[in-house]
């Protein structure tokens, strides 16, 4: 099942059938719900994480036994015009973080149990051979969207196809849900100028700190995307021209592991901005896609609250982070999964000898 990005440079498979959403579990555990010994709708979105599970899933007891976690890690071409307060040496300084265990990332995955997996798609410096990290780096980052198209066809193309293989190797593992994560210095720059393109939106309204800029940064890094904007607004109607003109090799992988993910029947756990971003980019090619997504967190990024409300979806929490790294998505993962805990445990007023409140006439 599993595909060489590189060997395999078609991107047919985008437009594969979506497996289904089981509707009839749905129902079931809609019923479920609303005779077990609670009011109905008393856990609101606890109840909601259960019954679209059991539909993602096909199971009468949906569950979250074995989440696997990748996060691709690129860089960007950008990155040159000062738009981020760190230099790009540190996206690759962090993959070895990744594979040491000491990142955020990895501190979430083991404590939920997770399969974490890093995949290099495009740091500016080859990197060694290192635990846990899958090399299959297209280039030494993509080219500065000022003055060229990030990406070729031919490298988008080997991206979408890196993010398709995380997903079915996840799969193959028996992996029951799965989250992208992202790591890439200037990566915000190139997730807002997509979002921008997409809900045509100035980059004002949009543009933030990212890692860290204060208010004269964060202006110039408004400036440099509209100058990126202007210099590809004919290519920019399309999602995947946004994508590859605009965008970078971990965002265009997480893209394609989306469209995997709803092409499998994988429950998929987007983060914040970076992720919801490519999230955006599929849903506008394919809305039946964000049917099969959770959004797990509200970033602290402003641009996200504008793609979130873009996407009319409602994340769990608000916790004002704004990591990257798949760090939100993980931590929605303990709630998701005492979500079915009490989908699945809890009586129903007729095992408890409770009334439901059906005869009372008060």
């Amino acid at each position: 099942m599993n595909v060489d990005p590189f060997l395999d440079t078609s991107i047919e498979w985008i437009d594969n059938p979506l497996e289904p959403i089981d509707e009839d579990r749905m129902t079931k555990a809609r019923a479920r719900q609303n005779s077990l010994t609670k009011p109905p709708g008393s856990l609101g979105m606890l109840e909601t994480i259960a019954i679209r599970l059991a539909g993602m899933q096909g199971l009468e007891a949906p569950d979250i036994k074995k989440p696997a976690i990748t996060v691709f890690a690129a860089d960007h071409g950008v990155a040159r015009h000062g738009v981020s307060a760190f230099p790009q040496s540190v996206t690759a300084e962090m993959v070895r973080n990744f594979s040491a265990g000491g990142a955020a990332i990895s501190v979430l995955a083991r404590s939920i149990g997770a399969r974490l997996e890093v995949v290099n798609v495009g740091t500016m410096v080859a990197l060694e051979a290192m635990n846990g990290v899958v090399d299959q780096r297209i280039a030494a980052g993509t080219a500065d969207m000022m003055t060229n198209e990030s990406m070729s066809e031919a490298q988008f193309a080997a991206a979408l196809n890196s993010g398709r293989a995380a997903v079915e190797r996840a799969h193959d593992a028996g992996a029951d849900l799965f989250i992208g994560g992202d790591m890439g210095i200037a990566n915000t720059t190139s997730a807002t100028a997509i979002a921008c393109a997409l809900l045509d939106l100035p980059a004002g309204d949009l543009s933030g700190p990212g890692t860290g800029l204060n208010a004269d940064g964060v202006r110039h890094k408004a400036t440099v995307i509209t100058r990126a904007l202007v210099r590809h607004r004919e290519l920019l109607k399309d999602p995947f021209d946004a994508l590859r003109c605009l965008g970078g090799f971990e965002i265009a992988a997480l893209a394609g592991a989306w469209i995997r993910c709803a092409q499998v029947r994988m429950p998929m756990v987007i983060d914040g901005f970076i992720s919801s971003v490519a999230a955006l980019v599929v849903n506008t090619r394919n809305p039946d896609i964000g049917a099969r997504m959770f959004h797990s967190h509200r970033s602290a990024e402003p641009g996200h609250r504008k793609v979130l409300e873009a996407m009319c979806v409602t994340p769990l929490v608000d916790f004002g982070m704004r990591l990257g790294e798949g760090s939100g998505a993980a931590v929605v993962v303990p709630l998701m999964r005492l979500a079915c805990e009490l989908h699945n445990h809890m009586a129903t007023f007729s095992q408890a000898g409770v009334s439901d409140g059906s005869n009372d006439s008060t």
